[in-house]
């Protein structure tokens, strides 16, 4: 399941992950599980969910929370605790995490690349060796026909500003590494602080990118949330016992500062690039509430 066909991260996974900032994990996903995924990601899409969770996030004092959920989709909800991925996630972070935020989308063949930025949110500690991971789900895996995520290995480890690479756009960086072939069902595990952009594919056809990435926190203080429903969101989780009691930290609410505002607003995104980024984790369309690839 894992590099080698160990079917756990060992210690020589955890030192390559804390000193480049990524690791890559193929065919993590079992099908059956992307057979589910796939038709949710479209009913969200399709159906305005994601649009309506979009606008929640940017002007809640006006629409109020979202009527849905991602993590409310049933394989999403499986998604969030997919055992494969809780031990990996167990080997770099430790026993006890909480989770962070959750994003789903379809970008469809045509959609511009993301420029250089990173995902990282704050603690109130102030402590950058608190982890803050982004598991990066490709459900359809990336090739040719719909690009490929580029990430700048230890750049993890400066402490700057989410867009300090903005001006760079999807352009080659010295030193980085373009990951554009990998099977579906492949997962990417980013530190959240790591430089990444999402580069358009090729001319030509293409097809659908189906994208899912959700992230985790380590605990040990708290972090700022970026949907202003966080509350919410974790109280369904646990109602819908989405730990199945197995992790007693990953829903819990007390990791987290209160909401204080838009996190895109705060680091100078321009309110139509947030509402186009949504936290899509690290590879957003440059559309949601954090932004991701």
């Amino acid at each position: 399941m894992f590099p080698g066909g160990r079917e756990a991260l060992d210690t020589e996974h955890r030192r390559q992950f804390l000193e480049s900032g990524y690791l890559v994990l193929p065919g993590l996903l079992p099908e059956a599980l992307r057979e589910r995924l796939a038709p949710e990601v479209d009913r969200w899409v399709d159906e305005g969910l994601r649009a309506r969770s979009i606008a929640a996030c940017a002007d809640p004092s006006r629409h109020g929370p979202p009527p849905l959920l991602e993590l409310e989709l049933p394989a999403h909800g499986q998604l969030l605790t997919h055992p494969p991925l809780m031990r990996a996630l167990t080997r770099l972070l430790g026993p006890d995490f909480v989770f962070h935020h959750l994003h789903s989308d379809r970008q469809d063949p045509g959609v511009p690349g993301k420029p250089w930025h990173h995902d990282c949110e704050p603690n109130d500690r102030s402590d950058p060796s608190l982890l803050m991971v982004h598991a990066l789900h490709y459900l359809g895996g990336l090739d040719e026909k719909v690009g490929g995520l580029a990430v700048l290995p230890g750049s993890h480890l400066s402490v700057v500003g989410k867009t300090a690479f903005a001006h760079h756009g999807t352009a080659e960086l010295p030193g980085e590494v373009l990951i554009d072939r990998l099977p579906p069902g492949s997962t990417v595990l980013l530190n959240s602080a790591l430089f990444h952009t999402r580069r358009p594919a090729p001319e030509g056809p293409g097809r659908p990118r189906y994208f899912v990435d959700a992230s985790y926190c380590q605990v040990g203080a708290r972090w700022r949330p970026v949907k202003p429903y966080w509350r919410e969101m974790l109280a369904r989780a646990r109602e819908l016992d989405l730990a199945d009691g197995q992790w007693p930290e990953l829903f819990a609410e007390r990791h987290f500062t209160e909401y204080v505002g838009t996190a895109y607003a705060t680091a100078g995104y321009s309110g139509a690039e947030y509402a186009e980024a949504g936290h899509a984790g690290a590879e957003g369309t440059g559309t949601e509430h954090t932004g991701t690839v």
